[in-house]
């Protein structure tokens, strides 16, 4: 394994994303020995330099970190950490710590199909009235058949090389796809495994 690089106070920085959709949940520092318990326990522990102390996510809120997978930078000495969270990560309540915007939009970004993953989610556990997503929820036959109708428009679009109206359909068969994943509870690890397996 290469050797991690720490700084001059024995630490190094943690960026830790979520396994599901990659967005930074947050950034904390690691030492040595808090890197060598997450090995360890598969949860994710950090080191405070405001309280001087080691300390595991999630043990005060519950919020913890189950380690997915820990990379490191070509140089060494910063740490890439996929994890499993439970609640959210930010002591605020927020999912991320990283959800007040100062600059450009995230509009454009990965980051609205994460929101939008969140809306659906709470579309099914708490179901709106007038809301769409609820009426699809409610039609599993009109849910399906919307996700082969919005396939049909989005390979005609491209098709005829339009590229404004194949990102309407390509983004309307994102949505409808994203419904039928969340009411299914299909466990998205096993959609990136099958995926690993065509990078051949």
């Amino acid at each position: 394994m290469t050797e991690l690089r720490f700084d001059k106070d024995g630490l190094m920085p943690a960026v830790i994303q979520d396994h599901i959709t990659n967005e930074v949940l947050m950034v904390a520092w690691v030492s040595k020995e808090a890197f060598e318990l997450m090995k360890s326990t598969g949860q994710t522990h950090f080191w405070s330099r405001s309280r001087q102390k080691l300390w595991r996510k999630g043990e005060e809120s519950g919020h913890v970190q189950e380690i997915v997978s820990i990379q490191t930078d070509c140089d060494a000495d910063t740490l890439l950490v996929r994890v499993k969270q439970t609640g959210p990560a930010c002591h605020t309540g927020s999912p991320s710590c990283f959800y007040e915007t100062i600059g450009g939009s995230p509009d454009e970004t990965m980051n609205t199909v994460v929101e939008l993953g969140r809306v659906l989610k709470d579309r099914l556990e708490n179901p709106k009235e007038g809301s769409y997503t609820c009426l699809l929820y409610s039609d599993e036959n009109k849910m399906y058949k919307k996700i082969v109708e919005e396939a049909g428009e989005f390979v005609l679009a491209m098709k005829d090389g339009d590229n404004e109206e194949a990102a309407w359909e390509l983004a309307d068969l994102m949505y409808h796809i994203m419904v039928a994943v969340t009411k299914s509870g299909l466990p998205m690890e096993k959609v990136y495994e099958k995926l690993a397996e065509r990078k051949k």
